[in-house]
């Protein structure tokens, strides 16, 4: 077996179900973890009624509070091809902020991301998106859908 999929196998949470409550807790314990949120997708389920300005201010001020929490890598990647001028973010400290570039999705800069990680290293990818889950999944990190982000969220 390819040491990358032996370290996909031995993720903590491997047998605990996407929707189980416990799996992003879980998750964030590994030692150097990186959590990729797909942004707009997490919003849009959790804050959808707000501005997207605001559905960024709300989402990152929490991811600010969990990286404090957990000491987890945290970059939240953002669909930025429509915008017409770069958006001026002050991130919350261990929080990373992408937009994508003209050209592609939050998706690909997702899968970007994934695919240039060392092997072997914990990388959790949060989107409620199947094709985006189900590439992370390829890719070897372990998907997690955004409502159970937005469930640990409301907990801090």
């Amino acid at each position: 077996m390819a040491p990358d999929r032996q370290a996909l196998r031995a993720l903590p949470g491997r047998s605990l179900s996407d929707d189980d409550p416990q799996l992003l807790d879980r998750l964030l314990t590994l030692p150097q973890v990186h959590l990729l949120v797909d942004g707009y997708n997490v919003t849009k389920t959790g804050y959808g009624e707000l501005p997207l300005s605001d559905q960024r201010v709300r989402l990152l001020s929490g991811l600010g509070g969990l990286a404090a929490q957990t000491r987890a890598e945290v970059t939240c990647v953002f669909d930025g091809a429509a915008l017409d001028v770069p958006v001026a973010i002050n991130p919350p400290r261990g929080v990373r902020v992408l937009f994508s570039r003209p050209g592609q999705t939050a998706d690909e800069l997702i899968g970007e991301l994934v695919r240039a990680e060392p092997s072997g290293r914990a990388i959790v990818v949060v989107s409620s998106d199947r094709e985006v889950a189900d590439a992370a999944r390829r890719a070897g990190a372990r998907p997690a859908p955004s409502t159970l982000l937005l469930r640990r969220l409301g907990r801090s």
